[in-house]
């Protein structure tokens, strides 16, 4: 398996829209199917009940759902202080006779699970006189029609609450929707991860992937190799994530139906890894001589390879997921080139001056030594311009392989207007393909890359604009073609997150009601 620079390496483990009510009366992402009208009804948090359907598959008992229920309770009726709702169905208190019913039918279990690659998400939604019925296969389906039903709820200028009359057929475009965060270029407080899981599954998007190390710093705490964080982390104590750490993180995503990729990207990007195994980096040469410093992981050494399969044999026992990311990018050659014990070894094995055979050859040991895995690679297009990434789409999906976009959702990158119409408006399958080349196109994620970005800014400039691609990677493409037509849904959704807590920047001039409660 080689890599090209615009590559990074994933290794496993008909829409309509009808009604006439105002557009901002709608979801976030668009559902593939809404029929909404004028019809409405009033709600209260003192009449309002959430109820396990009798020919559920998933009762009382279902976390997953149960937190859900008290969850959304407060979202919907922020002021309530999350009373009114408890966690078993014997357990819910009214108190006037005829509440509006949230009533939950879920076809198959378990719910004790983790989401998953294949995990259905499908669900539909009927709001009627006095109740709300929603079905779904599964406990993630159900979680993302509670999060539609939720975007329903409206105030009035008197701030009764209030819900339209409204049918919903949904279901995600893409299978993979995902964002990334860059722990390791500035640490990231655990509260700051978990509050964007919480933006992330009101955007419905479903895959947390976390590139938890780098060059700066290490502040993964390893069992079986301690001195990684001791020695490569920022600060041994204070900017570290714990084991107890990351499970809170993976129990925060299973709640909300995220999926938690981790990545430990080598070679390159191993600077921190080095000041707490030695031996593991390539010392640089300066002529004959050793310059003082090193390069990306050795390849040449058998203690690196009992060292990779040790520490993602770990990886893979604290992380759920069937699938860890590799990364396989940007890897510095020179110093690999400089080295007189790396060089004797290319020539030993026939690769010439083809330093990317030497760097196929440490990615196929690692994932020989550290993981089974299927026989499927999943490649990530992470950089270039629409031309390049849609000519890697092209070559890739020929190759068969299954692939995920992320190049044009850089939202790191950010710039003075409404750079979120940029992200509105990328098209994933857009690339010369047969149709069975595009479907395996499995989805994308937004990237927010650390540089410059901390707990200070992170949500700011995260959000709304990963709200964009995740509606291009949730809802139909054709019923979502227009970026004029979706700036008053998304400012609208823009005000729900500052309702919520989140701190989403303004799309243009204007305001919302509520903007200032506790911002």
């Amino acid at each position: 398996m080689s890599s090209r620079c615009n590559l990074r390496f994933l290794i496993p483990g008909l829409a309509l829209l009808l009604g006439g009510v105002p557009s901002v009366l709608a979801v976030w992402p668009q559902p593939q199917q809404i029929r909404n009208s004028a019809e409405r009804y009033s709600l209260s948090a003192r009449a309002f009940l959430f109820k396990h359907a009798d020919v559920s598959a998933v009762r009382s008992g279902c976390d997953v759902l149960d937190q859900a229920f008290t969850r959304y309770f407060t979202l919907i009726f922020p002021e309530s202080g999350g009373g009114g709702t408890g966690g078993a169905h014997n357990r819910y208190f009214w108190t006037e006779a005829d509440p509006f019913t949230v009533e939950v039918n879920v076809a198959e279990g378990p719910c004790d699970g983790y989401p998953a690659e294949g995990s259905i998400e499908n669900y539909k939604l009927t709001v009627s006189p006095g109740q709300a019925v929603l079905t779904s296969v599964t406990v993630w389906g159900a979680l993302r029609g509670l999060e539609s039903l939720s975007q329903l709820v409206e105030q009035d200028d008197y701030g009764a609450y209030y819900i339209n009359k409204t049918e919903i057929e949904d279901f995600p475009r893409f299978q993979f929707r995902g964002l990334l965060l860059d722990t390791s270029r500035h640490y990231l407080p655990l509260q700051a991860i978990l509050k964007t899981l919480d933006a992330m599954a009101y955007s419905k998007l479903n895959v947390f992937h976390w590139h938890i190390v780098d060059d700066p710093s290490f502040p993964y705490q390893s069992r079986k190799y301690p001195d990684l964080s001791k020695k490569g982390a920022y600060h041994p104590f204070t900017h570290i994530y714990t084991q107890t750490d990351v499970r809170r993180v993976i129990e925060h995503a299973r709640l909300r139906g995220i999926r938690v990729l981790a990545e430990f990207d080598s070679p390159g990007h191993t600077q921190s890894w080095g000041n707490g195994q030695p031996s593991l980096l390539t010392p640089c040469y300066r002529g004959d001589v050793p310059s003082g410093t090193y390069g990306p992981v050795n390849p040449i050494l058998d203690s690196t390879y009992v060292f990779m399969a040790n520490l993602l044999k770990e990886v893979t026992s604290v992380f759920p997921d069937s699938y860890i990311h590799l990364g396989g990018d940007e890897v510095d050659f020179s110093c690999w080139k400089s080295n007189p014990d790396i060089k004797a070894f290319m020539k030993k094995m026939g690769f010439g001056s083809d330093f990317t055979k030497l760097e196929s050859f440490y990615m196929q040991k690692v994932t020989k030594a550290g993981l089974k895995i299927p026989k499927d690679t999943v490649l990530e297009i992470w950089k270039g311009l629409p031309e390049e990434y849609q000519k890697e789409l092209s070559r890739i999906t020929k190759a068969g392989h299954r692939v995920l976009l992320s190049a044009p959702w850089y939202i790191n990158h950010i710039s003075y207007g409404q750079d979120w119409r940029n992200s509105y408006t990328v098209q994933p399958q857009n690339f010369s393909g047969t149709e069975e080349q595009k479907k395996l196109v499995i989805g994308g994620e937004v990237c927010m890359w650390g540089e410059y970005v901390d707990a200070t800014n992170l949500s700011p400039r995260l959000w709304p604009r990963a709200c964009a691609a995740a509606e291009r990677l949730w809802s139909d493409e054709v019923q979502t073609s227009s970026v004029d037509q979706a700036f008053p849904r998304l400012t609208d959704f823009r005000c729900r997150l500052l309702r919520r807590g989140i701190q989403a920047e303004p799309l243009y001039v204007g305001h919302c009601k509520n903007e200032y409660q506790g911002i």
